[in-house]
């Protein structure tokens, strides 16, 4: 007797969410020795010869410029930042403290989906945001550690990517998948590259091939979510991003000597409770027209891993 279509959708989803663990665990173990924004330029143009055969597939008539210039300005403009400051966040904060403020991503997408989307929020919703919220602060604990920049990165990562996924949504099928693609990669090169002048480690080929893992991973685990939503529905799917807090713990413990302590794992448990929550409201419908949450693939945006969502355009353009 085979697996559930939900099943198997879980455990794809599972699995590419492992993929994306090691993906942000090669950027650790890099930003031990390089700068985050050389890592990021050398990991996205090592992706380049990659995406580029998948960009092949766009059998759609057009060009790179855009039908709506603003809003894939902005767009750049947070998958750059929320790139940089990812990168930044992985290598200098323990991966689970990382994991935990970004999972926070899905309480922004619902208040930042009233004004661009024009979302409905209902009270159980907001009730959720703020929960998640107080537990962001229990992860932080302000008064109680230092706060360092890496917890700022994280928040900047966790905000700007939650407002990239929303103006997605926002733009719908208008753009080309190409434009959605390129134009972030374009940007991120122009930032990251301007970057090295004021400070370049030179990379031994070790560390050059950890780049291009890096470049392999985040696309893999791209299309290993696009096939998890394939195969099973969105509501059982979604929530297994929640996995990469295990992944997380067990590559800091094992690999960086991290060791997941009570306000982190306090804080974790609320920001996913409340993720859940939301996740599980919007299943039900009522006021939620966009469903922002549950329509998203729900992932930290990088130019090394681009949107699932974006993917699937291009491997499945009648979907």
């Amino acid at each position: 007797m085979g697996l559930s279509a939900n099943v198997r959708g879980a455990l794809l989803q599972l699995a590419a969410m492992g993929l994306y663990a090691t993906h942000d665990a090669v950027i650790k173990t890099l930003g031990a020795r390089y700068p985050a924004f050389q890592i990021l330029f050398f990991s996205s143009l090592l992706s380049f010869p990659l995406i580029s055969m998948v960009l092949m597939r766009d059998r759609t008539h057009g060009t790179l410029r855009p039908n709506r210039p603003g809003w894939i300005a902005l767009r750049t403009a947070c998958a750059v930042a929320s790139g940089m400051a990812g990168f930044y966040a992985f290598s200098n904060l323990p991966l689970a403290q990382v994991y935990a403020i970004l999972f926070a991503t899905p309480l922004l997408i619902t208040i930042l989906s009233i004004p661009v989307l024009g979302e409905r929020v209902g009270a159980h919703r907001w009730a959720a945001v703020i929960v998640g919220l107080i537990g962001v602060l229990i992860v932080l604990r302000p008064g109680g550690q230092t706060l360092a920049p890496g917890h700022g990165a994280a928040l900047i990562a966790a905000l700007a990517s939650g407002l990239a996924a929303v103006i997605i949504r926002k733009l719908g099928g208008t753009e080309r998948p190409v434009v959605l693609i390129m134009w972030p990669m374009l940007g991120n090169f122009v930032v990251t590259g301007g970057a090295l002048s004021l400070g370049y480690t030179p990379m031994a080929l070790p560390d050059l091939a950890l780049a291009g893992l890096i470049a392999g991973l985040g696309l893999a685990g791209g299309f290993l979510v696009i096939l998890a939503y394939r195969a099973g529905e969105a509501a059982i799917v979604a929530p297994m991003q929640y996995s990469q807090i295990l992944w997380a713990t067990g590559y800091g413990w094992f690999l960086f000597g991290e060791v997941l302590d009570l306000p982190t794992l306090i804080g974790a448990a609320i920001i996913i409770g409340s993720g859940l929550y939301i996740v599980w409201r919007e299943g039900r419908g009522g006021n939620s027209a966009n469903r922002p949450v549950l329509a998203t693939r729900l992932r930290t945006e990088t130019v090394t891993a681009p949107k699932s969502a974006i993917l699937q355009r291009l491997w499945h353009p009648r979907d």
